[in-house]
């Protein structure tokens, strides 16, 4: 099994046009990493938000359809309450 320490980076070298107030933000905010290394960690980091959000909205359609009273959640809830109360 690879990590990722051990695993080379293979780059390609894309065009995208931005937007001159995020190519000065990327240049303000970049410290020591060059603009291409700061706008792909950008890119993941966003891109990771994104799946996250599309996991929530998924996980949201799911339990929208599971009643709120159902029995069991009562049992749970039931039973954590009697483990907290206990000294």
């Amino acid at each position: 099994m690879r990590t990722s320490a051990s695993r080379s980076v293979t780059r390609k070298t894309r065009s995208f046009s931005l937007d001159p107030d995020v190519l000065r933000a990327v240049d303000r905010t970049k410290g020591h990493a060059s603009a291409s290394e700061r706008v792909n960690s950008l890119l993941k980091y966003a891109l990771e938000m994104e799946r996250k959000a599309s996991l929530d909205q998924e996980a949201a359609e799911f339990f929208a359809h599971a009643p709120d009273d159902r029995e069991e959640r009562r049992d749970f809830q039931r039973a954590n309450l009697k483990t907290w109360t206990r000294k």
